[in-house]
């Protein structure tokens, strides 16, 4: 079936059906293009069939994330490359601050608004992923412009400090002093202090919930809402009624089913690797490991992840744990 790129959303809602898990309602969005369940979106299916071939023949003890020096400088080359490319139409200022950290470091921070921007239009402040030792504000810029020139927003993109050069806290530090530093500059940055949602990808959804977490604890309620992007909530792998992490919770094709299975082990490996790029012994913490921490304080939370996404299964069950505790997930 050939079907025009234009029509590929179209398909996307159309072809929507919603499913449950423990109480929290799952919208599945399912490829536009491919009637096989478990299928991997055959797009990315060919941008990850190199890799894939190749997992089938490397052993085990090699699929462990490497933390050396050089380690840490070869995964940032993957982490940090830039693939997207412009998509907007419209003109989007950008505008660059820097934050005073509590130890005196500058920490950037870029703004993004077009023409429809207000005083009064909702903010959004993301903070980018990488699994806490990689990407920069770069790699979203695009999304970010896009959602700016689609819904109007006012959007903030921080740069944070990148372990394991800086040990945990201090990027987590890094996020929340620059939330705190634009909540106290709402009228030098025209933006609304009562509209402030939080967002971030894998490790800065991570990063998004510690902002929450904080938030609820000092009772400042400056948050709205939190949107977490295939978040990392459960690295020390705490399992419970909602959690328990299994290669048979993935639907994937006979046909992919060996590549897509060594590439979640691949993952898996290098989900062990985080105390030695936190610097850090207690990954167990409410804020490093937020799906053991009581969820009954947080905000309206929307929570998205991919079908053969490693953090699929925590993710989920997260969303039912907010449910259950009656938050609007």
């Amino acid at each position: 079936m050939h079907l025009r790129k234009t029509g590929y959303l179209d398909l996307l809602k159309k072809r929507e059906i919603k499913d449950n898990y423990k109480g929290a309602t799952l919208r599945i969005k399912r490829v536009p293009d491919c009637d096989d369940e478990g299928c991997m979106d055959p797009r990315l299916y060919e941008d990850s069939k190199k890799m894939m071939r190749l997992l089938p023949f490397i052993p085990k003890s090699k699929l462990k994330m490497d933390t050396s020096k050089k380690g840490i400088e070869n995964l940032r080359t993957t982490f940090n490359g830039i693939k997207s490319i412009p998509t907007v139409s419209i003109d989007i200022k950008t505008e660059n601050f820097t934050v005073t950290a509590s130890d005196s470091y500058q920490i950037p921070l870029y703004k993004y608004t077009q023409i429809n921007t207000t005083e009064d239009s909702p903010v959004l402040y993301y903070i980018h992923g990488g699994g806490f030792f990689g990407g920069h504000h770069g790699v979203v810029e695009e999304s970010l412009k896009l959602m700016c020139e689609k819904f109007a927003f006012t959007i903030f993109s921080v740069d944070y400090r990148l372990a394991p050069e800086n040990p945990y806290p201090i990027g987590h530090h890094d996020c929340y002093e620059t939330l705190q530093w634009i909540y106290e500059h709402t009228d030098k940055l025209n933006i609304n202090k009562n509209k402030i949602f939080v967002a971030g990808d894998s490790a800065g959804g991570n990063l998004a919930q510690y902002y929450s977490s904080r938030d609820q604890e000092e009772n400042k309620n400056i948050v709205k809402g939190q949107l977490l992007l295939y978040p990392t909530l459960n690295m020390a792998n705490k399992e419970d009624e909602y959690f328990h992490w299994s290669l048979d919770l993935y639907k994937t094709t006979k046909k992919q089913r060996k590549g897509l299975h060594k590439m979640l082990s691949m993952f898996k490996g290098m989900a062990t690797g985080m105390e030695d790029i936190l610097q850090t012994s207690d990954i167990n913490n409410d804020y490093l490991n937020p799906y053991t921490k009581d969820p009954k304080n947080n905000p309206p939370t929307f929570i998205t992840v991919g079908e053969h996404d490693y953090l699929k299964i925590e993710a989920i069950a997260y969303a039912a744990k907010l449910t259950a505790a009656n938050i609007p997930c």
